[in-house]
């Protein structure tokens, strides 16, 4: 192992598609240490679906040897991490366990609303910050624009941005040498009393729960006897080492290292992220700070399609919150899809990535319901309740209700600036700033409710500003909202899986979609089938499916008339009675339609 003062500890932190993923790979690969052959790109993204999407939703850690020009042999830790707001959590526990970040820029797209709240988010934790301008070999790179952005937006040394490519490699020489340094090595005595902070955790089928740690304090060796300080759980470590694409056996990690113990941790429910890991003989006073908790912001629930696989699906969502621990769940049940979860999730793109996970890598069929947020209620008594499922909203007892609000803060080319204000205002936003960051570019910033964001707002940005406005958003609480349950019927009877809460201007327009896309998808029946959506007893919308009908009148030509009605009048009779003993039966693909159009519309 290296001295402490050859060790540098770095994080790789930009806003979506700056090449984060890429510029990881030059580093590995110019570090040699896997062959030529086994190198592909992206080759941290571990997951198919990352390399599907072509983004990073899990961060990733890897050690490399380098030799600088002094002719110090250095040891590099670095972590590349997911550049999507869905997941800035992975990104601030990757920041907590190093000392310094690079911080990307795209040179043709300059800086975006991520790169702003990146470097925020490690100015919190005194990181020291080196620029990165990446994408130099772009035809359409304008190097002197970003410095000039370093300069004004992130306030920045532009004199100290290093210019690479991380597609062809160029300036990593460069980058490497100002690794050495301008990242401070890490601090901490190797003999005093162990602390390790623990940034990340992931489940493996032979060896049980791989910790991912930051030794802050102190030494942790094969054969010792560990103490989680929050659980005051206690294991024996088998093997401790250091991530090099492969897991490297070291025998013992020393302060500041980042590496990884495994200790015969059955399930990773055990292992809470953040937590400090200390020696059970000689354990540390305190623990070390860790980070915020994970608060979901979208809740949706999941059901098996077939009932008889709700233990499966139980397995399933227990493995995999082993490698995701930002996911949150608990039972739920409904009358027509049966025994389910209700989950929590950091977002959009998190909630899809959990569905393709759940099918992909478990082989599960599900059903989500619609999407919502939390809502505080405040009911009659002086009471406050949180809800986010429709199944608990309280009928008649409500006195006012509260949504959550983001601010919103959007940059763009000024030419797209008329239709996104459109997008914000229609999307209830009221914008609080505008400012031009340069001839080029604007920075707008709203604030809205967050279920207005939840369905099509950022595929319509996009669309929008042809892909060049960026989003960022964060929580700033909750503020007075008209909220109303609409309740789907079918012939009368309330379907309870397909009922959403609902802002009370929007509820007409969003139950006229609910039960236009339902009548495409139940089949004809002998009786006319109703389906309406209300609020309470009041009926907003309305979708009629007509019923087959058999031609009673085909063998009865010419004669008088009333035979004829004679046979219609029967006719109805038989359809009344029908209807009486008649149900609908919803089939599963109409609740997955009303689900998934959902962005289409």
């Amino acid at each position: 192992m290296a001295e402490m003062k050859f060790k540098r500890n770095f994080c790789i932190v930009a806003h979506i598609d700056h090449g984060k993923s890429t510029l990881a790979d030059r580093l590995i690969q110019k570090a040699k240490i896997i062959d030529d052959r086994q190198m592909t790109n992206q080759i941290l993204d571990s997951m198919d679906i990352e390399r599907e999407r072509g983004i990073t939703i899990k961060s990733q850690a890897v050690t490399i040897p380098y030799h600088a020009k002094d002719g110090n042999d250095y040891e590099l830790n670095f972590v590349d991490t997911p550049g999507h707001v869905d997941f800035s959590y992975e990104v601030s526990r990757a920041i907590a366990s190093c000392e310094g970040a690079l911080l990307l820029i795209d040179a043709s797209q300059g800086v975006e609303s991520q790169t702003v709240s990146n470097m925020y988010m490690a100015l919190e934790q005194n990181l020291t910050i080196v620029p990165v301008v990446n994408k130099i070999d772009l035809p359409s790179a304008d190097i002197a624009a970003v410095k000039h952005q370093i300069d004004h937006d992130l306030g920045l040394i532009p004199e100290e941005a290093q210019l690479v490519s991380a597609k062809t490699g160029a300036g990593i020489d460069d980058l490497m040498e100002a690794i050495v340094t301008m990242f401070p090595p890490p601090s901490g005595d190797p003999n005093a009393k162990t602390q390790a902070l623990i940034f990340d955790c992931h489940y493996d089928a032979y060896r049980g729960v791989i910790v991912h740690i930051r030794v802050m304090q102190g030494r942790i060796k094969a054969g010792d006897t560990i103490r989680m300080m929050n659980s005051k759980s206690e294991y024996k470590v088998e093997n401790v080492g250091i991530f090099k694409i492969k897991y490297e056996d070291t025998g013992m990690l020393e302060a500041g290292d980042v590496g990884y113990i495994i200790a015969g941790i059955k399930t990773v429910s055990d292992v809470s992220v953040g937590d400090t890991i200390t020696l059970a003989s000689d354990p540390a006073d305190s623990p070390l700070g860790g980070f915020k908790e994970v608060k979901p912001v979208v809740y949706s629930s999941i059901y098996p399609i077939d009932s008889n696989d709700y233990e499966e699906l139980r397995d399933s969502m227990e493995k995999l919150k082993l490698n995701d621990a930002s996911l949150v769940y608990e039972k739920d049940n409904s009358v027509a899809l049966g025994n389910g979860f209700r989950c929590g999730f950091l977002g959009l793109l998190h909630l899809e990535i959990i569905q393709e996970r759940l099918e992909r890598d478990f082989n599960q069929a599900v059903i989500f319901t619609a999407p919502s947020v939390r809502y505080k209620l405040h009911l009659d008594g002086g009471v406050e309740m949180m809800i986010d499922n429709p199944s608990e909203y309280p009928e008649g007892k409500i006195r006012g209700a509260e949504e959550p609000y983001i601010k919103a803060s959007i940059i763009t080319p000024s030419e797209y600036i008329g239709s996104l204000i459109a997008l914000c205002t229609e999307k209830r936003g009221t914008q609080t700033n505008m400012q031009y960051l340069d001839e080029k570019r604007v920075e707008l910033t709203y604030e809205m409710p967050l279920s207005e964001v939840l369905f099509d707002f950022y595929d319509r940005l996009k669309s929008y500003s042809r892909g060049y406005a960026s989003f960022d958003y964060e929580i700033i609480g909750y503020r007075d909202t008209e909220l109303v349950k609409i309740d789907i019927l079918l012939n009368g009877k309330s379907v309870d899986a397909l009922s959403q809460l609902c802002f009370k201007e929007n509820a007409s327009t969003q139950a006229h979609k609910i039960c236009h896309r339902l009548k495409g998808e139940i089949s004809r029946q002998q009786f006319k089938v109703a389906i309406q959506g209300a609020i309470g007893s009041q009926i907003i919308a309305r979708e009629t499916v007509n019923p087959v009908r058999k031609d009673v009148l085909a063998k009865c030509y010419g004669g008088d008339i009333t035979r004829k009605r004679k046979l219609l009048e029967k006719q109805k009779e038989g359809k009344k009675r029908m209807k009486m003993i008649g149900d609908v039966e919803l089939p599963q693909s109409a609740f997955l339609a009303v689900l998934k159009e959902e962005e289409g519309d």
